[in-house]
């Protein structure tokens, strides 16, 4: 497969450069309160919440007393990253730290877009996608943890030990880059990257549990936390609102949650939806004899869909993990993913509208705060059930004992069928 090259080539990477540019700096000038950004300050977090617990951990310890704390040890160094640029401000050093995430991203996909079998669709998703998530993406530390998803599923390709690896480190950062394993290929790659991911995590969390006490303490507050009423389940305490349901929208746990009759039966709902999502990739997993060069980002891409979708918590800045899961996806010309990453980016559009913009109308629950909600985790489930239909089609034979493709090619338990090996 030849690569495209020459002035067409230069020129899409080009203008990619000056709209990210341009992009990024709007993002800049709205955390720094140049520009403002209606709805409420997104960047309280950091200034507040996230300067707290690092004062907390520079005496010593794990926020063990702030039940907002919900994150595993290895967040503490993304909370302590400032520390690297000393000279700034703490809330300040974060965004700049936050867009050199981004930066890293941008700079991965546009490298992947030009080795064969890969083109620039990745790039340009990754581009317009992260601005639509508005300031609230640089005010936050999931994109820092989507950079580590998106390096180590491009290196997987040729470095399972590797991809491996970073899954762990990113695991221990923020827990859903586990889904990153999903994919690999059967045989030697999955015991690579599996057993690479096995080792990295004990260190690392041997490690956390020596250095400061508290490490751990976020599974206790993570058990604890309600329905979040961005989630799809709260749906139905939205809708109930308008006939009269009795509950109460509450901060708990740092964020708003519904809180009366039946929000404990719904969260339940929720939580057993996600064990089938885990039986459904089980079984997937069991079934799929086609692996190709994407198939790992195809998973994880549709592993994170069903995992935030049936979450009783899906805050806005969330988001960022399956647009980075699809720009790797679209990354590979071989993916079959476009659909539902074209999904994604417009519920991208859409949380923005609900918040910050339209916050307001959401914790009202009133017509347009229900309608935003609708929209946007409608169009989520709808980009989960046709990425999983994509995977299984792509993956799984037709018929019991088959082990070609869709193409008709014969690969080996560990092959690839349709990517080069060359890819990056």
């Amino acid at each position: 497969m030849t690569v495209r090259t020459g002035t067409s080539g230069r020129g899409s990477r080009g203008l990619s450069l000056a709209v990210w540019g341009l992009t990024r700096a709007v993002l800049l000038l709205c955390v720094f309160k140049v520009f403002t950004v209606p709805g409420p300050d997104v960047t309280s977090d950091v200034s507040a919440i996230y300067r707290g617990w690092y004062e907390v951990l520079h005496a010593g310890s794990y926020p063990l007393d702030d039940v907002t704390w919900q994150y595993p040890p290895a967040a503490a160094l993304a909370v302590l990253s400032p520390d690297l640029l000393p000279f700034l401000e703490y809330a300040s050093a974060f965004f700049v730290l936050v867009l050199l995430c981004d930066a890293v991203v941008f700079g991965l996909l546009l490298y992947a877009g030009s080795r064969p079998g890969m083109r620039d669709a990745g790039t340009r998703l990754w581009v317009a996608g992260v601005p639509l998530l508005g300031p609230t993406v640089y005010a936050r530390y999931d994109l820092m943890v989507t950079a580590v998803a998106v390096a180590a599923l491009l290196a997987g390709v040729r470095h399972p030990r590797v991809l491996g690896a970073l899954a762990a480190f990113g695991t221990l950062l923020k827990v859903w880059p586990v889904l990153l394993l999903v994919g690999t290929a059967r045989g030697r790659d999955t015991r690579r990257a599996w057993s690479s991911a096995a080792v990295t995590a004990g260190v690392l969390a041997l490690a956390a549990a020596v250095s400061l006490p508290g490490a751990f303490a976020f599974l206790t507050f993570q058990r604890d936390r309600g329905l979040e009423i961005e989630s799809l389940g709260a749906l139905v305490f939205h809708v109930a609102r308008q006939f009269g349901w009795e509950g109460r929208v509450e901060l708990r746990y740092g964020s708003m949650e519904f809180a009366g009759p039946h929000v404990a039966l719904v969260s339940t709902l929720a939580l057993a939806l996600s064990v089938l999502a885990f039986g459904w990739l089980l079984v997937w997993r069991l079934r799929a004899r086609t692996f190709a060069a994407h198939t790992p980002a195809d998973a994880a891409f549709t592993a994170v869909l069903l995992f935030t979708v049936t979450s009783r918590v899906i805050s806005p800045q969330y988001m960022v993990w399956p647009l980075g899961l699809a720009a790797v996806c679209l990354a590979f010309r071989g993916s079959r993913m476009a659909r539902p990453a074209c999904l994604v980016l417009v519920a991208t559009a859409v949380t923005l509208l609900e918040f910050p913009l339209g916050f307001a109308h959401v914790v009202a629950s009133d017509a347009e705060g229900v309608a935003l909600m609708a929209v946007r985790n409608g169009l989520l489930a709808v980009a989960t059930l046709d990425a999983c239909r994509r995977l299984w089609r792509a993956t799984v034979p037709e018929a019991p004992g088959v082990w070609q493709g869709r193409t008709g090619k014969r690969i080996s338990r560990a092959g690839r069928a349709d990517t080069p090996a060359s890819a990056p």
